[in-house]
């Protein structure tokens, strides 16, 4: 099967997958989605180191995702996975378990002003620290055992399967355990490419 055949037809059930939830949070997301004649762009495989741990990620998935999880899996070596920090941001250990490749949106294989969509993987005992962007977001994490947190809230589970919103400029983090995260993403509005604004003790409320 070719690549472009094998990756529409994970577009078609990544679109079915989040239909699926009637969430009224992914409507507006819906709505942008490429019609299924969408046209493609041509892209450059690059791999990354947190690659490593991808295999792991079905071990905490919630069954609705195992399907598109090993899907991801058949064509992550065809894919392009990218980093928006570097070593000076988070420390080069951060770098070894984070990554992300983006299927639809300025850079993806399907090309998409309107919306951003893709995979965030991070390996085990890792922090993605407090951080914010100006595009609306919604994460649908397809693992188990993360930690989340939003705004000024505290840190709380994120089960499998149920989506998580974050407003635009809203800080938030992520933390995993002994077990990967894979989520899916969605960014619409503001620039689609913006590397996230990092939180510096001074932009924290109780240091304000």
């Amino acid at each position: 099967m070719s690549f472009e055949i094998e990756f529409k037809s994970f577009v078609i059930t990544i679109d079915q997958y989040l239909k699926d939830f009637n969430d009224s949070r992914l409507k507006p997301f819906l709505q942008e989605w490429p019609a299924a004649s969408f046209k493609m762009r041509q892209t450059s495989p690059n791999q990354l180191p947190v690659l490593s741990y991808l295999s792991a990620a079905i071990n905490a998935a919630h069954d609705d995702a195992r399907h598109i999880i090993e899907m991801l899996i058949s064509l992550s070596s065809k894919l392009t996975w990218g980093q928006t920090y570097m070593a000076a941001d988070f420390g080069s250990q951060f770098l070894l378990r984070y990554g992300w490749t983006e299927l639809i949106g300025l850079r993806g294989p399907i090309p998409s002003k309107r919306i951003a969509c893709g995979f965030l993987l991070l390996g085990p005992d890792v922090e993605y620290p407090r951080h914010s962007h100006a595009a609306r977001e919604i994460y649908v994490p397809m693992t188990e055992g993360a930690l989340w947190q939003r705004g000024n809230h505290a840190w709380t589970g994120g089960a499998a399967g149920k989506p998580r919103q974050h407003a635009s400029w809203e800080w938030h983090a992520m933390r995993t355990d002994s077990q990967p995260l894979l989520a899916l993403y969605l960014w619409q509005d503001g620039d689609l490419v913006q590397k996230s604004r990092i939180e510096k003790i001074s932009d924290h409320p109780l240091n304000g």
